[in-house]
């Protein structure tokens, strides 16, 4: 069954979570031509694209082109321009190289008739070969003990309006935050610190196509790493003087996972300057096995006020 099949026959499935009924929407991109894809975005009152979504649309673009047998192993993107929500975003994918064990794919996403995003991604067959981890998962409480990030910004903010509206909009992806929230940070400078770590998944039985758990994957990747840089500022969304936005993009998938079961994303911020930031992730299983590195530069100004 091809990702397209399996996202049109995920959505029969009878999941709470309508937002993530949307998600998997968006991710099945209509074909146009050989090797072009149209997706949209949201109906949502948003300045800009999410950028996981161009990520997550572009990639499911390239495995669209790509045998079945070989699954994609890492992933190179720039966001180069800001995406534009209310019309459609056109995905052009080079067939850079097929060869006997990887195939390489270049994906031009465009709007305006200018590029808004490029991604290079790799693809490898299943092969046998060394293994070592010598990466330990932090230790860190279990999920199902901590509150919904929802719970804990509606606890902090009270009604204040726009960081609260915003977080507590419903989303696909359940998370659970070890670390502060940034708006705590901004209130406690004792809670500053440069990780940030966070449990999510997907709450829904998903297909088993391996693209698709790795697709959710890239969109939940991109939600926190900005934050992990202002974490170590106390800087926060709506209440702080900034402006912010991703600028590249690296993902390496080690190993399968599904996105459907817990996964900790464990975050670090080792630099920021020249109105940039650097954040670096991990991805662990609830049994420990390092499944997703992910390093991400992002532009953070603080603006005069």
């Amino acid at each position: 069954m091809s990702l397209r099949e399996i996202l049109r026959a995920s959505r029969r499935i009878g999941y709470v979570n309508e937002a993530l009924k949307e998600l998997l929407d968006l991710l099945d991109l209509e074909q146009i031509e050989l090797d072009i894809f149209r997706g949209r975005s949201p109906k949502e009152r948003i300045q800009r694209v999410f950028g996981g979504q161009v990520a997550a649309q572009a990639l499911v673009a390239a495995g669209r082109t790509v045998p079945s047998d070989r699954q994609v192993h890492s992933l190179h993107a720039y966001f180069i321009r800001p995406g534009d929500p209310s019309v459609p975003i056109v995905y052009n994918v080079d067939r850079q190289r097929d060869g006997r064990s990887f195939t390489t794919r270049r994906v031009v996403a465009i709007q305006h008739g200018r590029p808004i995003f490029t991604m290079s991604a790799s693809f490898h067959i299943d092969e046998p070969g060394v293994s070592h981890q010598a990466a330990p998962m932090p230790q860190v409480p279990r999920p199902e003990t901590l509150p919904t990030v929802q719970r804990r910004v509606r606890d902090l903010l009270g009604d204040e309006a726009e960081a609260r509206v915003a977080l507590e909009a419903p989303r696909p992806v359940d998370a659970r935050y070890v670390t502060p929230l940034t708006w705590e940070a901004q209130r406690d400078p004792a809670l500053v610190g440069s990780e940030n770590q966070v449990w999510f998944r997907y709450d829904a039985d998903l297909p088993d196509d391996p693209l698709l758990h790795i697709v959710l994957a890239a969109y939940a990747s991109d939600y926190t790493l900005v934050d992990t840089v202002l974490l170590a500022h106390g800087l926060a969304w709506g209440t702080s003087p900034i402006m912010g936005a991703s600028l590249d993009h690296a993902m390496w998938f080690h190993r399968p996972f599904r996105a459907d079961q817990w996964l900790l994303y464990a975050q670090e911020s080792p630099w920021s300057g020249s109105a940039r930031g650097l954040a670096r992730g991990q991805m662990f299983t609830e049994s420990g096995d390092l499944v997703v590195s992910v390093v991400q530069e992002c532009m953070i100004r603080v603006l005069d006020t």
